[in-house]
């Protein structure tokens, strides 16, 4: 039997949220420039899309390129830029045919005006597909996120828009850059490492959390099957016990 025929449909995560970690040493095994792994990351970024649709995963968040990144050497900062505008215009037929709508959160007035440019164009192209979202985030970190939100809000209590004592979890929530986007349940990180790095701190509070030692650019869509298989032996209990959930 496959590893897609072992899932179960019916419980599926809705939202998976993936940190593509090790692009960079996946070159450096082959003695390329550390560019030369992101371009190759690009077609697990495709595999991993086609194969989340194929399963029926609705949301699917990958996280591409951090605040911090900005502080990589200038070069390659540059490159990845380039390629995230080239790589958007080529895959824009892909998220067509596949029927997914394109979405992105984080500081999105950091880049470079090409790649708003692309980002927001295909966003728009895109916008009506219901198969499956992929939202990427760029120039992202939860903590700015989260500190984000918290300056709205205190605008909106300054400005008599809202109370101190109406904000709750779901008006918090609202705020963020997912709002309208399921929290993950299942979040992949590849490469071996096991951290978070300042990614959807809030939304993943209770995702389970997957961790793989491939490098990223040798990640296909039979290794989401995998997580999502290890994902769904697991019991998710919320706080709860396991006698209460039966």
């Amino acid at each position: 039997m496959s590893l897609i025929e072992q899932i179960d449909k019916d419980k599926l995560p809705q939202h998976v949220a993936v940190i593509m970690d090790g692009n960079g040493r996946w070159a450096k095994e082959k003695g390329k420039l550390r560019v030369f792994g992101h371009q190759n990351g690009v077609v697990a970024v495709r595999d991993t899309v086609e194969g989340a649709v194929e399963l029926g995963i609705k949301y699917l968040t990958l996280y591409a390129f951090s605040t911090e990144n900005w502080n990589r050497p200038k070069l390659e900062v540059m490159a990845l830029m380039e390629l995230l505008v080239s790589t958007i215009s080529k895959e824009t037929k892909t998220l067509m045919d596949n029927g997914v709508r394109l979405n992105a959160i984080g500081n999105l007035s950091s880049l470079p005006e090409k790649c708003r440019k692309q980002l927001i164009e295909t966003i728009k192209k895109t916008a009506l597909n219901t198969n499956c979202t992929l939202t990427l985030a760029l120039s992202y970190s939860s903590r700015w996120e989260i500190t984000d939100a918290a300056k709205r809000i205190a605008v909106k209590v300054r400005d008599g828009e809202l109370k101190a004592e109406e904000i709750t979890e779901d008006i918090f929530g609202s705020h963020l850059n997912t709002a309208g986007i399921p929290d993950p349940e299942l979040m992949i990180r590849t490469s071996g490492e096991h951290r978070i790095s300042n990614y959807l701190l809030w939304q993943i509070a209770y995702a389970e959390l997957y961790f793989t030692s491939k490098l990223w650019p040798d990640f296909r869509r039979q290794d989401l099957f995998e997580a999502v298989l290890d994902y769904q032996k697991r019991e998710r209990r919320f706080g709860m016990t396991s006698e209460q959930l039966n």
